[in-house]
């Protein structure tokens, strides 16, 4: 009897809460856009939730829309607010690519030019936008992946909607189907900030030049009670409108400004925090404006308390996100005219059939990216049966070349510009042609093509001249050190050399390859009295092998990773000018890791060495010592203490141990000892593993610029007592 009483209390106890939750007036949530200000959108959510308000439509745009979208999709304010103290705003601005997705063109691409434009028609062109919004879309898109095959928002835990501006028509565009992530960046597509989105065929922008508080859109849904946050900016005054920034928010915001009096005049709870000090782009003042956000809703609390009254006390559930796992069944590529499939998967680095992890599909899709041959990428992950369907929409960057400039200077070759050519598609699919061309004290060129096939064998063609005149180790001469009675001796350097190559990669991760080499040297003094003054003019002929990997995530100012570089090159033949020559071989390997120690604090370590073998080596291939911030060629290598180019070996071996500690944002100070042992056949005994025969000792003071990294640096050695200042300005070529 009890039992059977239990249940009918249960019953309608059940109906009785059924019938409250039906009644109740529905509530409609309103956030508009505003950048950074939208921040305040999560405070106002903290406050709704302690209240025990429960949202059942939200309508957004732009960071509204953003905010708006993760909440309906089941995220807690608390959540959202930990996403976003997590999330670097530098890197979502900049359309940061990891380092470790590029592969070794593209890392070069990216740590050689200062300024790229497109060059179309023998026209210079500028970008359509500051950043593709890539880092902004694998962000949301990894953030919404539990409601990843859900097409409809009306289906989310909250009904969701946002608003996009078709950029041809001008008119307001309503995203409440389809990919979540997508219409998200959709509708926070800022104008010349980040690139339009395509959406069913509409190219989209920001929605708040449209509509920036789609209250209609929100009642149309259902809602009977509109709570609204408005955060964007009122209009300013010629003395406020001091940037680009500031005066393109203020034409966005031309039209809804005015509407914003009827908005306000349907909203039944309207909250406008006082954020007027803030920009669109004050991300570093996040919890400053979450605060403001708190303050507004408060204001208004007795409002949201006779609201409360009018349900059940809600408490919203915490999410519990999905295992980082995603089992790949199909890949699905659009058609591409320039690019096979191929090279597509070979991007990825994963293929259909395979479990991944969700950071797998990041690294593929920034792998992509990073190649600059998209100009939009979009993927979805649909439904295939209990596994996923990777959609991938690619659209092909129409632009195929590229004007690209660089700075540096130096203590070996001088100042130099560069300004390079870069060519896509030039003869085959996946292919790219690039010509540098150094103007300044010593005229230099650098040419690469290379084929791309993915995971199957590359092609590539390399030719480079160098030159320079410089005091260099008299071992390099050649000739009886009797005649030449200094340690140094000062010579005109020039060298040619073209490669022709293959290479793929191992693994996934190590970059493998071989060729053949052919190199023109030739080496003069006029300073030479007692002997010609031509050491060699000579052309040269080996073979070579290598195997490459870098996961650094900053080349110049590493905090993470490792890298190993070897190669084996066989000198067979020569015109020999000096009629000394016999084949050998040279086998060099350097490996480095670098690990942050404390907060801002790293530590580098490096070790390379190198050896000749076979018949006695060519005096100008052996290794040489000396200098900092040129770029090594042949078997020059960096050190510190000695000056450029000192110390010269036919074998070597070197550590050094950085420490370097970033003061502020992109400026670093470091110190760094560097010990090595060098000589002639230094391996057939004990010597290298004897005391370090050479040290050298720098304190140095680096900042990063769009220009590359400018570094000053102080240099000494117990052994000399001489010390030297070296300053390195730009990316090194």
């Amino acid at each position: 009897m009890n039992k059977y009483l239990l249940l009918v209390i249960s019953f309608f106890a059940f109906s009785t809460v059924f019938a409250q939750e039906h009644n109740r007036p529905k509530i409609g949530l309103v956030l508009s856009g505003g950048g950074a200000k939208g921040f305040a959108h999560i405070g106002v959510l903290k406050v709704l939730e302690d209240a025990g308000i429960k949202i059942d439509y939200i309508g957004g745009t732009s960071m509204g829309a953003v905010i708006g979208g993760l909440y309906a999709s089941g995220y807690t304010a608390n959540q959202i607010d930990s996403v976003f103290q997590v999330t670097n705003f530098d890197k979502l601005i900049n359309d940061y690519i990891p380092r470790s997705s590029k592969n070794f063109y593209e890392k070069r691409n990216d740590e050689l030019y200062a300024l790229v434009l497109p060059f179309t028609k023998f026209r210079v062109g500028i970008p359509e936008a500051l950043s593709k919004g890539m880092y902004n879309f694998n962000l949301i898109s990894k953030l919404t992946r539990h409601v990843r095959h859900v097409r409809d928002f009306n289906q989310l835990p909250i009904p969701f909607l946002c608003i996009g501006t078709d950029i041809e028509t001008g008119k307001q565009v309503i995203l409440d189907r389809g990919n979540l992530a997508q219409a998200i960046i959709a509708s926070a597509a800022f104008p010349s900030l980040f690139s339009p989105v395509e959406v069913d065929g509409k190219l989209l922008v920001d929605g708040g030049v449209t509509n920036n508080y789609p209250i209609d859109e929100v009642i149309k849904l259902g809602a009977d009670i509109i709570i609204g946050v408005d955060v964007q900016d009122d209009l300013l005054t010629r003395k406020s409108l001091k940037d680009a920034t500031r005066i393109l928010v203020q034409i966005t915001n031309l039209h809804s400004i005015e509407k914003m009096k009827e908005n306000i005049a349907q909203t039944d709870i309207y909250i406008k925090p006082d954020i007027k000090d803030y920009g669109v782009i004050s991300f570093d003042k996040g919890n400053e404006i979450i605060k403001k956000g708190e303050n507004a809703t408060f204001a208004v609390y007795d409002k949201i308390q006779l609201l409360a009254k009018d349900q059940e006390p809600y408490t919203k559930p915490k999410l519990v996100v999905p295992k980082d796992s995603i089992d790949i069944k199909e890949i699905n590529i659009n058609h591409l005219d320039n690019f096979t499939r191929d090279y597509v998967l070979g991007k990825l680095r994963f293929k259909p059939q395979s479990k991944i992890a969700y950071s797998q599909l990041e690294r593929g899709i920034n792998n992509i990216n990073a190649t600059q041959n998209f100009s939009t990428i979009n993927y979805s992950l649909e439904d295939g049966g209990g596994k996923d369907n990777l959609k991938l929409d690619l659209t092909e960057n129409q632009t195929k070349s590229y004007l690209k400039f660089g700075l540096h200077f130096d203590g070996l070759f001088k100042s130099g510009i560069l300004i390079n050519l870069t060519r896509r598609k030039t003869f085959f699919k996946n292919d790219v042609a690039s010509l540098d061309v150094i103007l300044g004290d010593n005229f230099r060129y650098d040419f690469n093509y290379y084929v791309e096939n993915g995971y199957n064998l590359s092609l590539g063609f390399k030719s480079n001249y160098n030159q320079f005149n410089r005091n260099v180790a008299r071992e390099l001469s050649g000739i009886d050190p009797t005649v030449v009675g200094a340690n140094t001796i000062n010579v005109d350097f020039s060298d040619y050399t073209s490669q022709i190559y293959f290479q793929s990669l191992f693994v996934q991760k190590f970059l493998i390859g071989g060729g053949l080499e052919y190199k023109f040297l030739k080496i003069e003094s006029e300073t030479v009295v007692n002997a010609s003054p031509i050491f060699d003019k000579s052309s040269y002929f080996s073979t070579f092998a290598y195997m490459n990997y870098d996961s650094f995530d900053s080349k110049n100012f590493p905090t993470r990773g490792w890298y190993f570089s070897g190669d084996i090159k066989s000198y067979l033949f020569s015109s020999d000018y000096t009629k000394t020559f016999e084949p050998f071989s040279i086998v060099k390997a350097d490996f480095g890791v670098a690990a942050t120690v404390f907060n801002h604090a790293t530590v580098k370590l490096q070790t390379d060495a190198g050896l000749s073998f076979g018949n006695e080596s060519v005096p100008f291939f052996n290794f040489i010592l000396g200098g900092y911030g040129y770029k090594p060629i042949n078997n020059f290598k960096h050190f510190y203490g000695y000056d450029f180019l000192s110390i010269a070996g036919d074998s070597y071996i070197k550590t050094a141990v950085t420490f370097d500690y970033q003061l502020f944002k992109n400026s670093h100070v470091n110190f760094t000892a560097n010990y090595a042992n060098l000589g002639n056949r230094i391996f057939e005994s004990v010597d290298w593993i004897s005391l370090p025969k050479y040290s050298g000792y720098a304190l140095g003071y680096g900042l990063e610029t769009v220009i590359g990294p400018i570094e000053i640096k102080h240099s000494w050695s117990p052994e000399n007592s001489k010390g030297y200042t070296w300053f390195s300005v730009g990316f090194m070529f």
